[in-house]
């Protein structure tokens, strides 16, 4: 491809017609493994942006379920640089009810909104910058051409959420001026940002497909978390780094660049060896799951297992937790409370959680206006239902204490309501029963035998016994757990 100027009127690229499909810069480093690092680095920088960390600190589930965000997140960029422009279209119209639904207020009083142009062009341009410097210090930079049809893609996708005034400079050459303007002037040390930095890494929860190996988690995470959290740092522009008083540590330049570099051989590999749709999915597995791949996994994690009850009986250590019972008793109001109402991970049950929950189910189910308006009135009325109930202090949010004093109280008409509202939204062709095609698009897995009435087939009556029995903590499930509960 030759030289263009993505800001030329007419311009294929800039105009929209081919930046998006397998063909796009997109689509060559989605596979690339440094782009993990490279999303990391750019959610770090929005982070930095107050107006984006309130708003993650009040909204995102980033830290209680980082692994579902990272899916929803890559699934929602194939969407939209994907070949399908009616996918793409709705997936857009989706993103902005979605951000539509998020402002507020700091803890300064300072306002927030999720539809702010200038906001969500930074978000972009942050996407942009760090492929950038992914390539860059992988010691292979980008040649101009390719920067500028990469800057050209991204400009298009902000256009497609119909921000159209210029947030964004127009041309590759104005958009460095801004982002280090935007950098120097705008960014701080937030709330937000220290807690990527200096808590997710620390505490990352394992992704479900090693849910039931805790011991080996935490032993991997504490080896790699403080390196990922040295090269993020290391990788961040040096006037974040002084503004927020983040550490230089000696060598960590260095291992950035190593990193990098080592990442980055993964494009000597075959095509097709490196997929990260696969490798996204993989992490979703759970040890039930009828994927064909779950078997494989599952004898792995069996081999792991044998090979540390023999390193035990050699040097005996503490016993490893088994994983949780897929169906059975409740679990306790203070882990109910914990691993499914409180979604944010705050502490508290307030309306950013129940909304957390009602944006998943909505994803999941590729809703359309009515019916994702419909389900999050529903989850309103429980809200409030919940409040009436167990705000006992009166101060707008549910503790975990008020929440196990009364918890008989957390299956009201509201809550059936939400279970009738999600029921009727995973039953796509509207015959009063979920098919094993509809199952799969709700729970991304085929029909247990435990959940479906006779003729393989899920009833509304069985639907909303058991939905309501899970939401109001009385059992565990197979299904709700990897659902709602999982990270």
């Amino acid at each position: 491809m030759t030289s263009f100027n993505p800001g030329a009127p007419g311009d294929a690229h800039h105009d929209g017609a081919s930046v998006f499909g397998p063909e796009s810069e997109f689509h060559r480093f989605a596979n690339d493994p440094r782009w993990a690092l490279a999303l990391i680095r750019a959610t770090v920088l929005e982070a930095a942006h107050p107006q984006v960390g309130a708003a993650l600190i009040d909204n995102s589930t980033f830290v209680t379920h980082p692994w579902r965000r990272l899916r929803n997140t890559f699934l929602s960029l194939q969407r939209m640089f994907g070949a399908d422009d009616q996918v793409r279209e709705r997936e857009a119209a989706r993103l902005n009810r979605l951000h539509a639904r998020i402002n507020g207020a700091d803890a300064h009083e300072q306002p927030y909104d999720a539809m702010d142009p200038g906001v969500r062009a930074w978000v972009v341009a942050t996407l942009f910058e760090s492929v950038v410097t992914m390539c860059r210090l992988s010691g292979q930079p980008l040649e101009q051409a390719t920067m500028e049809r990469l800057y050209a893609e991204h400009q298009a996708f902000l256009a497609l959420l119909g921000d159209r005034s210029g947030h964004l400079p127009p041309t590759l050459r104005e958009f460095w001026p801004y982002f280090d303007r935007m950098v120097a002037e705008e960014l701080e040390n937030t709330e937000a940002l220290r807690i990527i930095l200096y808590k997710l890494f620390d505490h990352l929860p394992a992704p479900a497909v090693l849910g039931d190996l805790p011991t080996l988690w935490a032993a991997g995470r504490t080896l790699a978390g403080p390196v990922i959290g040295a090269i993020t740092v290391a990788s961040l522009p040096e006037p974040l780094r002084r503004r927020a008083g983040l550490p230089d540590i000696p060598g960590a330049r260095t291992l950035t660049q190593s990193a990098y570099l080592a990442m980055g051989l993964a494009r000597f590999l075959p095509a097709g060896w490196v997929q990260t749709d696969e490798l996204v999915d993989l992490l979703s597995l759970t040890p039930d799951s009828d994927d064909p791949r779950a078997r494989t996994l599952t004898a792995v994690r069996d081999g792991i297992k044998r090979a540390g009850a023999l390193l035990r009986l050699i040097t005996p250590l503490p016993p490893e937790p088994g994983p949780a019972p897929s169906a059975g008793p409740a679990r306790s109001a203070e882990e109910f409370f914990h691993d499914v109402l409180d979604q944010t991970g705050d502490g508290y049950l307030d309306w950013p959680d129940l909304a957390a929950m009602a944006r998943e189910l909505s994803g999941r189910l590729d809703l359309d206006e009515p019916k994702e308006t419909r389900l999050y009135n529903a989850f309103a009325d429980w809200w409030r239902e919940l409040q009436a109930s167990l705000d006992a202090d009166g101060d707008g949010r549910i503790s975990k204490a008020e929440y196990a004093a009364a918890v008989p109280s957390l299956a009201g008409p509201a809550l059936i309501k939400v279970a009738e509202v999600l029921f009727d939204a995973a039953d796509s062709d509207g015959n009063q029963s979920i098919d094993e095609q509809e199952y799969r698009a709700l729970f991304r897995t085929g029909f247990r035998r435990s959940m479906t009435d006779t003729g393989a087939t899920y009833s509304r009556s069985a639907f909303v016994k058991d939905f309501v029995s899970f939401m109001s903590g009385r059992q565990r499930s197979s299904a709700y757990d990897p659902l709602l509960a999982e990270a």
